[in-house]
């Protein structure tokens, strides 16, 4: 039985306890400049007005958004676009996204970053999803901060800043694609047969994302991979092989240690993602727009993988192991037994399999930092409150590492569907960062 080299000793070194503490070894920090924290705290109230706060709270209890994995990276991607630009207005130094402006000389850099993010924010209504408790929620937490602020010439200029910055970042996303709800027979699906992934009875999610015009990216479809094997190849029967093995519920060859792999990913990434790179930017001691874009780069890039990553997925209709599994006996390759009892350790999501959507942002976001940082040997950490672990990385590329062996133990994908859409994940990132926030 095929078991992946790289699952027998995983790279990450693993905590338990999940701790939002910077790691203690980062070195290399930046230069001083203005200060970080209306970045770092506007970041954290765009994460909980997207995110939510899952059943029993278990995404976080502070979260009160709505928005699944897929759709949260486009709105993180949006919002987090207008925070730069709110940054780049303030200290200059890189090209704006949607708006060249610069701030008067006496400008609040607090009131500027709170109104870009809380506008844009506001603007991305009714799409966004938020009750009218949920936006008291948000103006709250707005109203409060600017109390925070001294009140004269420095706020009022921050203000308008951010009203300029939203303004133009929402002028870029009206008719994007966000305002449909299309249905599984809009997205002209296959006629059932072996291979074609049944959604049944639940509501199928991201119809939205494959029709929703990218952030940075040209189109979905601009970089769509070429689709997955063949049921009657090898190449299948082995992917098949590993994730029937590992990844089912009771499996007898998957690890304590692997077990804990695979539920540290099935947290809400957003979160996960962006407390890390808050503790990492923190940690290098990033100034304003050195945060703001660091974060604009990778979520930027992450929410145009999950726009071509749907796109992708939406395309080819590939079935999941928790279908393809039992239904072994159709799919026509001699080299896979069905299974009508296997169960993934997981709860299956309800999209198509191909390529792996965890993937897909994850290359993407490392292949973010890598350019920001300009290498991937950046020591990271995240957490996951499923697990209550900490898992430490020395290198980017763990992470994406670590991603993919886990769909496979989780039991949600094929393994060479994680490697296409790290490919894929990578590929939009290096796209969007030819095109947006340069120097």
């Amino acid at each position: 039985m095929r078991r992946m080299i790289s699952l027998a000793v995983a790279t990450a070194t693993v905590t338990f306890g999940a701790s939002s503490a910077a790691p203690a070894t980062m070195s290399t920090r930046a230069t001083a400049g203005v200060d970080a924290a209306p970045v770092a705290a506007w970041s954290t109230e765009a994460r909980r007005a997207i995110v939510p706060a899952g059943p029993g709270g278990i995404f976080g209890p502070e979260n009160y958004g709505n928005k699944f994995p897929g759709e949260a990276a486009v709105y993180m991607g949006i919002v987090h676009a207008a925070i730069y630009d709110a940054a780049v207005a303030i200290e200059g130094g890189y090209k704006p996204y949607a708006i060249k402006l610069k701030a008067p000389p006496e400008t609040s850099p607090a009131a500027a970053i709170a109104t870009a993010a809380h506008d844009t924010l506001v603007g991305l209504q009714p799409q966004l999803g938020l009750t009218p408790a949920q936006q008291a929620i948000l103006d709250g937490d707005y109203a409060v901060y600017l109390g925070d602020v001294h009140d004269g010439e420095a706020k009022a200029n921050g203000i308008r800043v951010g009203q300029k910055v939203a303004a133009a970042v929402l002028a870029l996303r009206i008719n994007d694609g966000r305002e449909r709800n299309p249905t599984l027979a809009d997205l002209n699906p296959p006629a059932a047969e072996p291979g074609v992934w049944d959604p049944g009875s639940a509501p199928a999610l991201g119809l939205r994302l494959p029709g929703m015009r990218p952030v940075a990216l040209k189109s979905p479809s601009q970089l769509r991979p070429d689709g997955p094997y063949s049921l009657t190849s090898h190449a299948y029967a082995q992917d098949f092989a590993q994730v029937k093995e590992l990844g089912r519920l009771d499996s007898a060859t998957r690890t304590a240690d692997e077990t804990t792999e695979a539920r540290f990913w099935t947290d809400h990434d957003l979160r996960q993602w962006n407390d890390g790179m808050l503790r990492l930017a923190a940690a290098r001691g990033l100034d304003l727009v050195q945060t703001a874009r660091m974060l604009a780069m990778a979520h930027v890039a992450g929410g145009d993988a999950m726009i071509a990553c749907f796109d992708a997925k939406y395309h080819y209709w590939f079935w999941r192991p928790d279908q393809a599994i039992p239904r072994a006996d159709t799919d026509g390759n001699p080299n896979t037994e069905a299974d009508p009892t296997w169960k993934p350790l997981g709860a299956t999501p309800n999209f198509p399999e191909y390529p792996s959507a965890h993937a897909c942002h994850s290359g993407a976001v490392t292949s973010a930092l890598r350019a920001f940082f300009g290498t991937d040997k950046v020591h990271f950490s995240l957490d996951s409150r499923i697990t209550g672990t900490t898992r430490e990385y020395a290198r980017l590329s763990e992470v994406v590492e670590d991603v993919n062996r886990a769909r496979v133990l989780v039991g949600f994908h094929f393994f060479s569907s994680d490697q296409a859409g790290a490919i894929l994940g990578r590929n939009v990132a290096k796209y969007d960062l030819k095109h947006a926030f340069r120097r």
